[in-house]
């Protein structure tokens, strides 16, 4: 029994040292620090911007189905049956405003600057086979001259 502990627990921390759990991990705690980063965004500057063409409530429009929709003040119950159109297109736009934050914010900075180091260091590389070419070269040219000397003694 104490061998199967043994294999459970060695199992457990082989799963928790892979490399790909703990950058999860880093990913689940920096995306919920960067969520109010983004929400502070899209309610302090986009929200504001979409209400001065429309309404910043979305969430008040709606549509009746059937009957009239009116709220009886002693239940606060709803006669009829409201569509709530207006929270699912509040829900749409947060949505892809919320995409459009992240991907013009980080997204798209962080891939040009990764193109960036990564055509720095295909020019690092670049430079070092050059080295190596130009090396080898010179040692086919001290091979050939002792050769050549050999040849004349």
């Amino acid at each position: 029994m104490s061998e199967k502990k043994v294999g459970l627990l060695e199992g457990f921390k082989a799963f928790l040292t892979r490399g790909n759990v703990i950058d999860l991990a880093v990913a689940v705690v920096i995306g919920a620090a960067f969520t109010n980063v983004v929400n502070a965004v899209v309610k302090g500057i986009i929200n504001p911007v979409v209400g001065a063409f429309g309404t910043q409530d979305l969430e008040k429009y709606t549509s009746c189905l059937r009957g009239p929709c009116s709220v009886d003040p002693e239940t606060g119950r709803t006669g009829g049956i409201e569509i709530l159109w207006g929270s699912v297109l509040s829900a749409g736009l947060s949505f892809l405003i919320t995409g459009a934050v992240v991907y013009f914010l980080m997204v798209l900075p962080m891939a040009k600057y990764l193109a960036r180091r990564a055509a720095s260091q295909a020019a690092k590389e670049g430079v070092r086979e050059t080295m190596e070419v130009s090396e080898l070269e010179v040692l086919k040219e001290i091979r050939d001259a002792l050769v050549a000397r050999r040849g004349q003694a």
